[in-house]
């Protein structure tokens, strides 16, 4: 199905997909996917600020090199297959549901599952019928309150065993992957104001920056290597709002039976559109789907080779994304690379493919093999030398290196202004003087980024138990260092 529709009130236009092609051979797919972008270009005109909606059948295989034309919203379906969903899996929600929260009107029952009410007042009426359900009373807006009858209620323990999962409905694979395509950073730009504002909190020396804006573009991935405590965490988690800007992301992914949990409040975060006042949600954005930040998926020590694989709840039935799934449209960021409680060898021959093709392959536990986009800027941050830990082979697929230096002696000044106003302590320059002088200078001892926070957060801390104001001294200074240094 296709239609054409004019909207402002939201950022941007998408073309929402949802069908199933199964019943389409190639060649037609490959009329309609022409068809459908030329459509589009008709309908933006020159402004390109039209609209135009595509079902799922119109799209071919993702090509994961090739930037979408299109900004992606996803709208509301207007029935069940335009969603790629079938009356039986929302059944099927609708019973868990029901049984586990006792009764529920019938918009409640269309928000937890977050489809618009307009589809599940049909699908209840149905079940009614069926008597599956049943009426306990009337509720507001010419709705009903439902609960479960005996035949329901058996029926929602049998596929609760199964799988208990009755949140929002899922979204279907190829939807995701056309999501992906539309939001990919492939083809977006960050130029040098675009680093210095992403980095505008952080003191970084001009060459550095150099050095990441091609990396950032390249899309390719990049080693962020150094002395620890010079901030390579800090760079890494920074380099998404170089884009800035938000993507859509499902809820959950529904894989012929399979629930895969995509969205993670621990790795995302939410970034809900206001509320226009205008048209009913039901018409608005199809509630599947949740507006994020551009994720920033940081993995340290604690990585595994489980956290890279789909990985099932063999209680709840329900499997949970693995970590370059949940940071597609974004960035990962492998922190402390070499220390993971897997080897680094392990790691490397399970990513070598998908950072050269941009696409993985992962495992069901129902046997499936899955093809999914590979799409995000992966960042490896060590304290090690990249040479020491990986091949050569491996090196060439990251084509950039990029070190993370010691502060400059005018930056480890500024580093202490900055940090003495953001933690309250009262600056003095001579203080400054005399810490670079007899405690660093004379004793050999590099400057780190870290350590005028570290430092400043001692002499702090010992004018809070002395009952004195935080003023920095050449006495708390001595203090400071004794205390951080006192085993490096």
């Amino acid at each position: 199905m296709s239609k054409t529709t004019a909207r402002t009130d939201l950022e941007t236009p998408v073309a929402s997909a949802a069908a199933d092609s199964a019943s389409i051979p190639p060649s037609s797919i490959d009329q309609l996917w022409n068809r459908a972008w030329q459509l589009a270009e008709e309908t933006s005109g020159p402004s390109g600020r039209g609209e135009v909606t595509l079902s799922a059948a119109a799209i071919p295989k993702a090509d994961y090199d090739t930037p979408a034309k299109e900004p992606f919203v996803p709208r509301s379906p207007d029935s069940f297959y335009e969603a790629s969903l079938t009356q039986s899996e929302i059944e099927e929600l609708v019973l868990k549901y029901l049984l586990a929260r006792g009764d529920a009107s019938g918009r409640a029952i269309a928000d937890q599952i977050a489809l618009p009410f307009r589809l599940i007042e049909e699908l209840l009426a149905q079940m009614k019928y069926d008597r599956l359900i049943a009426h306990r009373g009337a509720a507001a807006m010419n709705d009903y309150v439902f609960q479960l009858n005996d035949i329901g209620r058996e029926r929602a323990r049998r596929v609760t065993t199964d799988c208990s999962y009755f949140g929002s409905a899922p979204v279907s694979l190829r939807d995701y992957i056309i999501s992906v395509k539309a939001q990919s950073l492939n083809g977006q730009r960050a130029d040098e104001r675009d680093l210095h504002r992403a980095f505008a909190d952080l003191i970084i020396d001009s060459r550095i920056l150099k050095n990441l804006g091609p990396a950032i573009n390249s899309g390719k991935g990049m080693f962020l290597f150094g002395a620890a405590g010079n901030g390579k965490t800090s760079i890494a988690e920074r380099v998404i709002d170089c884009f800035g800007g938000h993507i859509w992301l499902p809820r959950v992914l529904g894989i012929d039976g399979d629930i895969i949990r995509l969205f993670d409040p621990v790795n995302h975060v939410e970034a809900p559109l206001e509320d226009d006042g205008g048209m009913p949600d039901d018409f608005k954005i199809d509630k599947r789907w949740v507006r994020i930040k551009r994720p920033t998926v940081v993995v340290g020590g604690e990585l595994t080779m489980e956290n890279l694989e789909v990985t099932l709840n063999t209680t709840t039935g329900i499997s949970e994304a693995p970590m370059q799934l949940k940071s597609n449209c974004g960035t990962l960021v492998i922190d402390d690379f070499g220390r993971q409680r897997m080897t680094t060898d392990e790691l490397l021959n399970r990513w070598i493919v998908p950072l050269e093709k941009r696409y993985d392959f992962l495992n069901l536990a129902s046997g499936k093999k899955l093809q999914v986009p590979f799409d995000q800027l992966v960042i490896f941050s060590t304290n090690l030398e990249p040479r020491d830990l990986v091949d050569e082979a491996f090196l060439r697929r990251i084509p950039y290196k990029i070190e993370a230096t010691d502060p400059s002696e005018e930056n480890f000044y500024k580093l202490f202004e900055i940090m003495a106003k953001t933690l309250q302590v009262e600056y003095n320059l001579d203080a400054v003087q005399y810490l670079i002088e007899t405690h660093y200078k004379k004793k050999g001892r590099p400057m780190r980024n870290c350590q005028p926070r570290d430092l400043l957060l001692q002499i702090k801390n010992l004018c809070i138990y002395e009952g004195r104001p935080a003023i920095m001294s050449t006495a708390a200074v001595d203090f400071a260092v004794d205390n951080y240094f006192s085993t490096m």
